[in-house]
């Protein structure tokens, strides 16, 4: 199991995982008062909560959380879960004798690897928040649990993906990170290089995400979906942290091919805290060059499960030759 830390001031990570079904959530947690948060939703094949909200032109200003989840639609449960554990800890807006937390949530699809009836539920949502802290597991935990990538020849012949970390400190004391959960359709390259994508029927090469889209290849819908969340201590409007969404979708671009297809329902929150002034542009390439370290770390993090190979396995394949 490798761990992260964030360093970035009042946000904290938790997961919780069914290593068995091969499903699980990740938990960002705000400071209590809440975070700006925008969202920006590429691909056709989403499954969100709570986004709406965070259009500019609506009421609410701040939310508490953002939820990542494994389980399909059957994952958005969990955000009740998260929700449960953030009023009792008085988090969220006041309403009479109650607190009424803000959480906003997307999902991915791995019903095809582990159990298909294994999904985040409310249980597994509190849980997870409840974990919470500055250092937090990556690889098949959380909502990395049941991630794959590389899947257009299906998922037998996909590899094994996980969930991911990477964060900037500047001198001046902006801190950007960012929590990818990468599920995707395409493969992940670094460079010239294929790190885990669709392989060959006898698992030995890959096979490239461009040759496979010149030739045309079976349409495999909903089966996929990257989800991540940018957290600063930048101090952002609601409009503002959606501009840094936009861009850091710019790091899935440089990680993944190809990218926000129909079959893809890949989507970034950012939360900003507030603290620090900071060029919005400054952010947004942090945040960007943050996601594509992060979609590069899942795939490096990850270990081989259900059935599907891990980029571990083939980097000791390698070092045996």
């Amino acid at each position: 199991m490798e761990y992260r830390k964030t360093h970035v001031p009042g946000f904290t990570i938790g997961t919780a995982e069914d290593r068995e079904g091969l499903t699980g959530v990740t938990v960002i947690l705000a400071p209590k008062d809440g975070a700006s948060a925008g969202v920006d939703v590429r691909g056709c094949a989403p499954g969100t909560r709570e986004t709406d909200l965070l259009s500019p032109e609506k009421t609410v200003q701040k939310i508490h959380a953002v939820v990542l989840s494994g389980g399909s639609a059957f994952g958005l449960e969990a955000d009740s879960g998260v929700m449960n554990y953030l009023a009792k800890q008085g988090a969220g807006f006041p309403v009479g004798d109650i607190t009424v937390p803000i959480v906003c949530g997307a999902v991915l699809f791995d019903l095809s690897i582990g159990s298909s009836h294994a999904h985040p539920d409310i249980q597994m949502g509190y849980l997870a928040a409840s974990k919470a802290s500055d250092t937090f597991p990556v690889g098949c935990y959380g909502a990395g649990t049941g991630a794959s990538v590389g899947k257009l020849r299906g998922f037998a012949h996909a590899m094994k993906s996980g969930a991911g970390y990477a964060e900037f400190g500047l001198p001046g004391g902006l801190y950007v990170g960012a929590y990818m959960a990468v599920n995707a359709c395409g493969e992940i390259y670094e460079g010239d290089h294929i790190l885990a994508g669709a392989l060959s029927d006898d698992d030995s090469h890959f096979i490239s995400s461009h040759e496979l889209m010149m030739k045309g290849f079976q349409r495999h819908m909903g089966t996929n979906t990257s989800i991540g969340c940018v957290m600063t201590n930048a101090r952002l409007t609601k409009a503002e942290c959606k501009a840094v969404s936009g861009m850091a979708h710019d790091g899935y671009a440089r990680a993944i091919r190809p990218v926000h297809t129909t079959m893809d329902g890949d989507t970034v929150f950012t939360m900003a805290s507030g603290e620090v002034e900071a060029p919005v542009d400054t952010v947004g390439y942090l945040a960007e060059e943050a996601i594509r370290l992060a979609i590069l770390d899942a795939v490096r993090s990850a270990e081989s499960m259900g059935g599907r190979p891990a980029f571990s396995d083939r980097l000791k394949k390698l070092s045996e030759k």
